[in-house]
């Protein structure tokens, strides 16, 4: 394995890929080096003599300027550099994008909807509107824990702290959340549960779920109930023995939808997992499938890449708004933009928000975006997709359920035991953690610095996601743990 890593030509810093010592040799494009400071295993080397102000160079493009005098040799890391973005830009649509290939077609054992949609999982789904409520669904879920039998694969409650006391576009979010979890083809029986005074109650909520099966959804409101335990765990069971005549049948990918998504990131995050999943979305799309890629503030510094890969000029302006819309509501709150990246992130070698970005969007791969989407929304245009929602790790990964996502993908170079309310994939970026934590990681992408090729761990995992959509657990739910988090917004009566 080499000691070090140059991502791109251009680049001006190379990452560790083992502790470095200072006065340790490697070489780069031929030329040797020799670490002039002790360095940690994902952070940066310099590979030449570096001006102060000068621009720091990863993956081919500036994460940053010295902010002093940097040495060829020495460690590159938040005491040298600093960001050189700022909160107003200025964005003009320069197009860069070409159709995405096709691929050959691929298939997965699935549930098929009444309605024309798809799943990959067939579980009952307990969702309260207020979390006045929260307790009596954990404890209906379980009680009805027995019904896992058959097709019934879980019985998962969803408790939350809001849908009351909110105002505006705050409560406006949580219903909309709300009632996509209601309406996601995961679920082949929902249970909703509501206390009866919420602002947020059942029959508000039915505005936004629209038209439902009656044999699929039930309602049960707690205040008008003698006994909702018992009256609930009767609706439980209607619900799975409607939901138990479900079989999986083969389905074309081009029907499966992926969100994608990081967290805990480390210096290997761009190098390994993320672009895996970036492989992963461009062979999904290629093969008239789905991917949807969140987290809007850690797009800042990478964003034009995204915007210049707009199918057109509507999509342009979508995804400047979107943008501009978080850059908005960070300063609405008094907060600094740019304060980015968090401690652990600083821990694993990133120093910037430009470098965590610029690694952030190495999961989209390469295909045109086609959509652009609201928080709440969901998608409706096939091939890569852009979703409105904070870089938080269970509110984007909720968010990317609620817009349709059958199967979430997490690279993370830290690990992360949370689980989304979709089968959530945990990609390690390097070996350790994959090692350390196997109860929590799915996939190892760490091989990658290891000297296997991309083409073959990318067809190893595209094979592995398809084998999850057809009823593989992941750790996650082999641990039973299934979560849901809002984004809110707003203020609390």
């Amino acid at each position: 394995m080499a000691k070090v890593i140059k991502i791109h030509k251009a680049d001006n810093v190379a990452v560790a890929a083992q502790k470095l010592k200072k006065g340790d040799k490697f070489t780069v494009d031929g030329e040797e080096c020799q670490a002039v400071t002790d360095i940690p295993a994902g952070h940066k080397v310099a590979l030449c003599d570096i001006g102060e102000r000068e621009p720091i160079i990863k993956y081919g493009y500036p994460i940053g300027t010295a902010s002093v005098r940097v040495a060829k040799g020495e460690w590159v890391h938040t005491h040298n550099i600093k960001t050189s973005l700022e909160d107003s830009v200025s964005y003009r649509y320069e197009p860069a994008w070409s159709e995405a290939g096709t691929e050959g077609k691929a298939f997965f054992m699935g549930y098929e909807r009444e309605n024309g949609k798809v799943g990959v999982r067939n579980e009952i789904w307990i969702i309260p509107t207020v979390g006045c409520v929260n307790n009596v669904a954990t404890a209906l879920a379980r009680q009805a824990a027995p019904l896992v039998r058959g097709s019934i694969e879980a019985v998962a409650a969803f408790p939350h702290p809001y849908g009351c006391s909110q105002m505006g576009g705050d409560q406006e979010n949580t219903r909309q959340i709300l009632a996509d979890l209601v309406n996601h083809p995961n679920a082949g029986g929902v249970l909703v549960l509501g206390l009866g005074c919420e602002n947020s109650n059942i029959e508000e909520l039915k505005k936004y779920i629209g038209a439902y099966n009656e044999k699929r959804v039930k309602f049960l409101v707690c205040q008008e109930s003698d006994d909702e335990l018992a009256e609930g765990l009767v609706l439980t069971e209607q619900l799975a023995e409607y939901a138990s005549a479900a079989k999986r049948v083969r389905i074309s990918a081009e029907k499966l939808i992926v969100g994608l998504k990081c967290g805990g990131s480390d210096g290997f995050s761009g190098i390994t997992a993320n672009p895996l999943a970036g492989r992963f979305s461009d062979m999904l799309v290629g093969r008239g499938g789905t991917a949807i890629l969140t987290e809007v503030p850690e797009m800042f510094g990478a964003e034009t890449l995204l915007m210049n890969r707009c199918q057109n000029e509507e999509l342009f302006h979508k995804t400047v708004d979107m943008i501009d819309g978080f850059k908005h509501y960070f300063r609405s709150h008094h907060q600094v933009i740019y304060e980015n990246p968090s401690p652990g992130n600083k821990a694993g070698g990133i120093s910037t928000l430009e470098e965590k970005s610029l690694g952030c969007t190495q999961k989209s791969g390469s295909a045109p975006v086609r959509g652009v989407l609201a928080y709440g929304e969901t998608v409706k245009e096939k091939g890569l997709n852009l979703l409105s929602a904070p870089g938080n790790d269970l509110v984007a990964a909720t968010a990317l359920a609620a817009a349709g996502a059958h199967i979430v993908l997490f690279t993370t170079g830290r690990g992360t035991p949370f689980a989304a309310p979709v089968p959530t994939v945990k990609i390690s970026s390097n070996s350790r953690i994959a090692d350390k934590k196997s109860g929590w990681i799915d996939f190892n992408a760490g091989v990658l610095t290891e000297g296997e090729n991309m083409d073959v761990v990318s067809g190893r995992f595209f094979q592995y996601v398809l084998e999850v959509a057809s009823g593989r657990k992941v750790r996650s739910e082999e641990s039973g743990f299934h979560d849901m988090a809002i984004f809110k917004q707003g203020v609390t009566l």
